[in-house]
């Protein structure tokens, strides 16, 4: 029954299209308190889509990184070498590109302008930021199809370090493509965060060398060990406070007000799975849900995105938002190729 839901839902198009229409529900919500937005937008369960459906740089980025992981897989199975090279290019462009005026984050924009050079990632890589900029652009390695524990988690990691180099950072990347690909699988949502919790206790003290090479020299760090028990530490205890809000369950409340703002990368994870969680089958409930924060409202809209249509697919989009979200014919088409 899970294997015919997977392949009939086309998890990997609900996905990109959820997370599109999050961030275009989010980005003009974005630094505004509740009451701002309530004044705005009236009542958060009517909440529209805006016209035209403008997405951030979140969806611009995303999008860059799918680009990326396509062309290294068309030289054959997903390996560091063959990722950085593609996707670091695609990260540049963007920084170059006149439609990067959506307010970018700085560490993006800081990271990127030295990804333009010849000197190693690492070097270019901003590690002392664990910004939300890393995990919003991350789903596309949860749908990839057939790559092994190793090479997900490898690639969520390092496509986060290349601006993002903070262990948390690096965590939380690879716990959102986790959640991803568990739900694109037909994992049930109820189940989630126990499954997340123990995938980061596995991993809590595994740094992924191959992928990584020396970024943690480039920290305070005593050891590769320590750096990233050091992300996965932070995690787990943004996992803990979002179990205990999902006990006391309250939609009408803001979810920041528990999980955090989620400007940064630990929150944005928890924030995000909050508003799914709270509405596991009520996929623009929960956008709404996060589009209406205090907090980085179109980071936490596209992740929300991403899951609730991991978990439900293409089809559970509303016609008349999806046909006219903006970047529509890009994020079919790397849909398309991993749904297939």
């Amino acid at each position: 029954m899970i294997a015919t839901r997977t392949l009939t839902k086309q998890a990997a198009t609900g996905a990109l299209t959820g997370l599109a229409l999050g961030d275009a529900l989010g980005f003009p919500t974005e630094f505004n308190d509740v009451p701002g937005i309530l004044t705005k937008c009236g009542p958060w369960r009517e909440m529209e889509l805006p016209r035209p459906a403008v997405v951030s740089d979140d969806t611009q980025m995303t999008l860059a990184l799918g680009r990326g992981i396509r062309t290294a897989m068309d030289s054959g199975l997903l390996t560091p070498l063959r990722l950085v090279r593609p996707v670091r290019e695609e990260f540049v462009d963007w920084y170059h590109s006149p439609d990067n005026n959506r307010a970018p984050g700085r560490t993006c924009l800081v990271a990127c302008r030295l990804l333009d050079s010849e000197r190693p990632w690492q070097e270019a890589s901003q590690t002392g930021s664990k910004g939300c900029g890393a995990n919003m652009r991350v789903a596309p390695v949860g749908l990839v199809p057939g790559l092994s524990e190793e090479q997900r988690a490898g690639a969520a990691q390092l496509q986060a370090a290349l601006t993002h180099g903070h262990p948390t950072a690096l965590a939380a990347s690879d716990l959102m493509a986790r959640a991803v690909f568990l739900l694109a699988q037909g994992a049930e949502p109820l189940g989630l965060v126990g499954q997340l919790r123990s995938y980061a206790y596995e991993n809590r003290g595994r740094y992924h060398a191959r992928w990584l090479g020396d970024l943690w020299r480039h920290t305070h760090d005593a050891s590769a060990e320590a750096f990233i028990t050091r992300g996965w530490d932070e995690c787990l205890d943004a996992l803990t406070r979002l179990q205990d809000a999902l006990r006391r369950p309250s939609p009408e409340t803001d979810p920041c007000e528990t999980t955090g703002d989620g400007w940064i990368a630990e929150e944005a994870l928890a924030t995000a799975l909050q508003c799914f969680l709270l509405f596991p089958d009520e996929p623009v409930t929960a956008l709404r849900r996060a589009a209406c924060t205090r907090g980085d409202s179109d980071s936490l809209a596209c992740l929300t995105g991403a899951l609730s249509g991991a978990h439900l697919g293409a089809g559970v989009w509303p016609k008349e938002w999806s046909e006219r979200i903006e970047y529509r014919s890009d994020l079919l088409s790397l849909g398309a190729l991993w749904d297939s």
